[in-house]
């Protein structure tokens, strides 16, 4: 008996490759089917493209796509938000160790940790960025410095991209700080978060450079933000500099900021003396790999997908009221070794504004320690695809090692 492929494909009369969509169960738009065809019809993509069962519409490229490419990156794979992903940590805390009322670990939480949207640029503690920067910040930022003072060097467009002052903070829209429990009642601290406002620059920058380049060229695209730099070329080099850096300082963010959030626990009268060196996971959602499939080393883009080698640990977030998992990658070749980053966007965020109330929104976090007011109804649940139905599209693709329910979430 032949069992149905786990994904669906996609295949439009102008696209050079097939789409393989791990969709089943999930609602996918016409607007983000019609991005995965145009992605199929570039001449260098390699065997097809992935998408995962978050996907949903983006600027270029489709956010939820793994796009093999052969020669060339189109620097709108990866995005401006480069080396966004994830960071878990397992405490020795359990349930029955936690505060009835978890506002204060909250408060403490969002005290040690900048979050929200820098105001006009300006480096301030209290919108999102560091003012005085911490001792801990300069010390992570001695590592990327130098790199960084050669890349502006040659691309004075970048010199003015907030770096410094920004590493060690969350930012805004999607990126938080959670408190979550397991299924033995284990508290996590989880984040997710990436190369903030110099990474959007060095990804904004260098998708204006492609453009360009086509124009230069005059090579005729299916989409413009599809522009691309051929390997070999001044500008893939740079590229792929530029685009290491932005991924190692996301991580290295991503690392400060849990080192805070842990001291700050620590030194909480809520709570009580604990461990946190237990388990960890750190990994990447928006990021460009070379990596090697079906005979071919490729420049792999994952844009709003997990690396999910067979035996990697990942994280799949849900969103401010549902589950989120820890997840064990099961090396499934067809989808390049990769999985979801999350439920994923069933809306965009004007419309969930229009949507939801904050009645809906209340509801829907109840039993969780989170802003409640309007500025953050666009990450009301209601926005995001059912997390279950994701994971259940993706069971040949990663395992679940722990799921996890938030009780603290700290949003920008």
């Amino acid at each position: 008996m032949t069992h149905p492929a786990p994904y669906e494909i996609i295949h439009s009369p102008s696209q050079r490759v097939p789409v393989k969509t791990w969709t089943r169960g999930v609602p996918i738009e016409d607007k983000a089917r019609a991005q995965l065809s145009r992605i199929a019809e570039m001449p260098f993509i390699h065997k097809w493209v992935a998408a995962m069962p978050d996907v949903h519409l983006g600027m270029g490229a489709t956010i939820g796509s793994v796009i093999p490419m052969d020669a060339a990156i189109i620097p709108a794979a990866v995005g401006v938000d480069i080396g966004c992903g994830m960071m878990a940590v397992r405490t020795s805390i359990t349930a029955s160790q936690l505060p009835d009322d978890l506002s204060g670990v909250r408060s403490q939480i969002e005290a040690a940790v900048p979050h929200g949207r820098t105001h006009n640029g300006k480096a301030t503690r209290d919108k999102g960025a560091w003012g005085t920067v911490p001792d801990a910040v300069g010390d992570a930022w001695g590592d990327l410095a130098g790199e960084f003072t050669e890349l502006t060097d040659k691309h004075r467009a970048l010199r003015n991209a907030n770096s410094l002052h920004h590493l060690g903070t969350l930012g805004t829209g999607n990126h938080f700080i959670e408190l979550c429990l397991d299924e033995q009642d284990r508290v996590w601290v989880m984040l997710h978060s990436g190369s903030r406002g110099v990474g959007n620059r060095i990804g904004s920058y260098f998708i204006g450079l492609a453009k360009k380049d086509m124009e230069r060229y005059f090579i005729n695209l299916p989409d413009r933000d599809l522009s691309y730099f051929p390997e070999g070329t001044e500008h893939f080099t740079d590229y792929v500099g530029a685009v290491d850096w932005a991924q190692r300082f996301a991580m290295r963010n991503r690392e400060v900021m849990m080192d805070a959030a842990l001291r700050a626990m620590k030194k909480s009268k809520f709570l009580p003396k604990f461990e946190s060196h237990l388990e960890a996971v750190n990994c990447h959602h928006n990021y460009v790999a070379r990596e090697h499939h079906y005979g071919k080393n490729v420049w792999l883009t994952r844009k709003g997908a997990v690396r999910a080698r067979t035996g990697d640990l990942g994280i799949i977030p849900g969103s401010m009221g549902a589950r989120s998992f820890i997840v064990r990658g099961k090396g499934n070749e067809e989808s390049f070794h990769s999985c979801s980053h999350g439920a994923g966007r069933v809306m965009s965020r004007t419309a969930a504004k229009r949507a939801f109330t904050l009645k809906d929104h209340r509801e829907a976090t109840a039993g969780v320690e989170c802003r409640k007011d309007k500025d953050v109804l666009d990450e009301t649940p209601g926005a995001y695809k059912d997390i279950d139905a994701v994971m259940a599209a993706q069971a040949d693709l990663v395992e679940v090692v722990y799921t996890l329910k938030q009780v603290v979430c700290v949003k920008g």
